[in-house]
């Protein structure tokens, strides 16, 4: 297709006083509203950046619900946890650490 049948087609879609206004009516919407599509998409990503957290979250609560349950429900669970995480020891007793690479 050369440049004159192209000139054929375009022109009179171009000099078309509707087609015209359709696309400055794009353009604003596009572009210049107060709610853009530049702006639409970056709230969309926001929103499923923040709907993944939410899952996150959601999860870890459920994981520390299990084990405070764990550590309710007898002494030795909750000795052992604070064994563990806290490091404590009795009086009588040797604590050694030994930590994997």
């Amino acid at each position: 297709m050369n440049w004159s049948n192209f000139k054929k087609y375009i022109q009179p879609l171009i000099s078309n006083k509707y087609f015209i206004a359709f696309v400055v009516f794009v353009v604003y919407i596009g572009i210049f509203d107060q709610n853009n599509l530049i702006d639409r998409f970056k709230l969309q990503s926001r929103i499923n950046k923040l709907e993944k957290q939410k899952e996150h979250y959601i999860e870890e609560i459920e994981q520390n619900n299990r084990k405070m349950k764990e550590l309710q429900s007898s002494t030795e669970n909750l000795e052992k946890f604070g064994r563990e995480e806290y490091l404590m020891k009795k009086k009588d007793e040797v604590l050694f650490i030994v930590e994997e690479e």
